[in-house]
């Protein structure tokens, strides 16, 4: 293998190493970009000129329509979790369900999936859910490893049902309707919360002692429940309803869920001048950490695509003589194993734009179900160790509160 076809491959090694040795992302992509770039000019590789094609490319991504509907949703997300929405909604749940078998794990799980579809947001879900149910469990001597999982893996549910980030970047990315991917991705979401469920109650069925029934009274009635339920499953059908039925667009539809966020935090008496400030401050702060990796991913698409890089990987994996489905299977075992060192968002604007035009152009594969598997897979990149955020967000949180 000659300089050409190396090259474009040492950028990983190089991007993984500024990772793990604590640099931002954003700038670990665009430092790696231009070292390569001034090392493939200097082998006559890469052609300097070609990052005039980035302002175009960066205002693009700037100006595009459907990514609009990122920050709406983090809005959104955060200003619901400010309305303490989900701690009424939890112990809510919790108070009908904790005298059956494992029953406030079945509630954290069903409040996880509920808030999944009206907030999306990772971090507060898990850390809601950790602060106001693991103490309850624990109380009640309920297996602390099987409190915990369910705890992350309920709040992890956010990046696979819709709204979801996630899937409105993906979309944009592998040039899929929005609206299809939200569509496409129900079934599956719906499968992983039963199968979370059926898992909680076959341990808990085979080993009563995991989670011991309680008769301790946790002073919540279903007229609670009920008045509970009501906001965040209007809120689920204005946006999601809106978007399947083709009634609004996802972007316009992420606006009404802010607005519709907006006014059941003041209708619970939860919002401020303050909290506004908030709520805005946060949101700004997570758009922005979204787009400058946006803007990194765009740099290292250059260079990579200047060095031919996409072209060495095609053939890589043509010279495999590999099914299209054995191909398939070593790319998602691929970006499950990313997933235990970089965040979602780091594997969909280094990884993904790599390996779709492969997949679909090289192999054929359809792009709305591929991003649908790539999303499902993605998932697991908030659980799996050792850098698994879910399981930092519980600690971090259970450590504060001791």
């Amino acid at each position: 293998m000659g300089i050409e076809e190396l090259l474009p491959l040492l950028m990983f090694p190089l991007l993984f190493i500024l990772i793990i040795s604590g640099m931002q992302v954003a700038f670990a992509l665009i430092g790696t970009s231009l070292a390569f770039a001034l090392i493939g000019h200097s082998f006559d590789i890469f052609l300097l000129s070609d990052f005039g094609f980035l302002p175009a490319r960066i205002f693009g991504v700037i100006q595009n329509f459907t990514l609009l509907a990122v920050p709406l949703f983090i809005f959104m997300g955060i200003t619901l979790e400010r309305s303490k929405l989900a701690e009424d909604l939890l112990q809510s749940v919790a108070g009908i369900s904790h005298r059956l078998p494992g029953g406030i794990t079945l509630a954290v799980v069903c409040v996880g999936a509920l808030l999944a579809a009206s907030t999306g947001i990772v971090g507060a879900t898990v850390v809601t859910m950790g602060v106001l149910s693991l103490p309850a469990m624990l109380e009640r001597n309920y297996d602390k490893p099987l409190a915990c999982g369910a705890i992350c893996a309920a709040g992890t549910l956010g990046q696979i049902v819709p709204p979801s980030i996630v899937l409105v970047i993906l979309g944009d990315m592998m040039n899929v309707a929005v609206a299809d991917l939200f569509a496409g991705t129900l079934i599956p979401a719906l499968i992983l919360v039963v199968l979370y469920l059926g898992y909680i109650i076959i341990r808990t069925g085979l080993n009563p002692d995991l989670c011991p029934v309680s008769d301790k009274d946790l002073g919540r009635s279903t007229k609670e429940l009920a008045t509970n339920l009501i906001p965040p499953i209007i809120l689920i059908i204005l946006v999601l309803g809106s978007i399947l039925f083709g009634i609004a667009s996802p972007t316009e539809s992420a606006a009404c869920g802010a607005g519709g966020a907006l006014s059941i935090a003041a209708v619970r008496r939860r919002l401020s001048l303050n909290t506004l400030r908030e709520i805005s401050d946060d949101t700004t702060s997570m758009t922005s950490m979204v787009f400058l990796l946006l803007v990194g991913a765009q740099f290292f698409s250059v260079v990579f695509r200047g060095l031919y890089g996409d072209d060495v990987i095609a053939e890589i994996i043509q010279s495999l003589d590999f099914s299209p489905g054995v191909i398939l299977f070593l790319l998602m075992v691929l970006l499950f194993v990313l997933g235990f060192f970089l965040d979602f968002i780091e594997i969909c604007f280094i990884v993904v734009p790599i390996i779709e035009p492969l997949l679909v152009g090289e192999l054929g594969y359809d792009p709305l179900w591929l991003a649908v598997i790539i999303a499902v897979n993605l998932q697991t990149s908030f659980l799996t160790p050792p850098f698994g955020f879910s399981l930092f967000y519980l600690k971090r949180r259970q450590r504060s509160h001791r």
